[in-house]
């Protein structure tokens, strides 16, 4: 058979249980691997996932060796897949086990900073940026072919150890569909890939406006006006004389307040005493006089010194004497 002859068609079964046997082995040998497995025919789910495969679609340089490469990703022949800051690394089983690189530049700055200037407002979350819940115009920018985070042909360099003229053979198609796969459970990915940062996308957002507390004075201290109108006071300005209304109302206030009877209660005396008997008031014209309280009991009295005897006695004799006379 010709070394161009194309080669006896192998069926999926075969294709799947040769892969296993090669992971297997290469596990065996100790290699830490990272297969690629498609449940059904659907091999992306996700936004990033879909918008990635999507974008190798829509290139016609990739056009005629895609298909193929559909059908090797999901025989499962992606034996381990490994995504860094620039590259993608693969092993896919074939005929043999074939090592494909892929190199894909970094996004220029100027475009990365275009894509976050008209994404800016528009996501609250690195969470919400990776799960895909994205608003249609935000997916749209994006995604924009050229001009958005995906590459295009001109920014990746192809490369497999197959024996396959075509840069873009069947097992490149399928490690970039494997890329698709792969997105759908690890977005971030595609982020390190491009060599930037998800969290630029998202300058801004989540950020809570904290009013600034006031200061303690600002809230306890009463404003000048307050007080004036607080008293009734017509208070000076600074490096004004006061008025003489002001000055007097407040000469006024001191006077009422000095003079104000002060009401000390006695320590001493019992709360619960009662309140004393006011005299009883009698009209002038009687003859007899008013009632005086009496006094508290205390110590007997012995009578008055000898002195003031001697004094109200002289007092007597005088008025007896004045009377005598008249």
């Amino acid at each position: 058979m010709s070394f161009y002859a194309w080669k006896p068609y192998v069926p999926v079964a075969t294709r799947r249980e040769q892969a296993a046997k090669k992971l297997a082995k290469m596990r065996k040998k100790g290699a830490k691997v990272s297969p690629v497995f498609i449940e059904g025919r659907t091999i992306a789910s996700s936004f990033w996932g879909k918008a990635w495969c999507e974008n190798l679609e829509r290139y016609s340089d990739f056009a005629s060796r895609l298909p193929r490469g559909r059908t090797y990703v999901r025989n499962g022949s992606v034996l381990d897949l490994q995504i860094t800051k620039g590259e993608i690394t693969a092993k896919v089983s074939g005929s043999e086990l074939y090592t494909i690189k892929i190199t894909i530049t970094a996004v220029a700055v100027t475009r990365w900073k275009s894509i976050c200037s008209d994404c800016a407002g528009s996501i609250d979350s690195v969470v919400e940026l990776l799960q895909g819940r994205l608003a249609k115009g935000v997916m749209d920018r994006v995604c924009r072919q050229g001009e958005g985070l995906f590459p295009g042909p001109k920014e990746i360099k192809l490369s497999c150890s197959c024996p396959d003229w075509a840069d873009m053979c069947k097992h490149v198609a399928a490690t970039l569909y494997g890329v698709g796969a792969r997105l759908d459970k690890q977005p971030e990915l595609l982020f390190a890939l491009r060599g930037v940062d998800a969290k630029d996308m998202v300058v801004g957002a989540g950020t809570l406006l904290v009013a600034p507390k006031r200061a303690a004075t600002e809230r306890k201290v009463l404003a000048e006006d307050n007080i004036a109108a607080l008293f009734g006071l017509d208070m000076a300005v600074e490096g004004e004389a006061p008025s003489a209304t002001g000055a007097g109302a407040v000469a006024a206030a001191v006077d009422d307040i000095g003079n104000a009877p002060r009401q000390v209660e006695d320590p001493l005396a019992p709360k619960t005493a009662a309140r004393r008997k006011t005299p009883e008031k009698r009209h002038p014209t009687s003859a007899r006089p008013l009632a005086t309280p009496k006094r508290a009991a205390g110590p007997k009295s012995k009578g008055p010194a000898k002195g003031t005897a001697q004094i109200s006695a002289a007092r007597k004799k005088a008025v007896r004497g004045r009377m005598a006379m008249a």
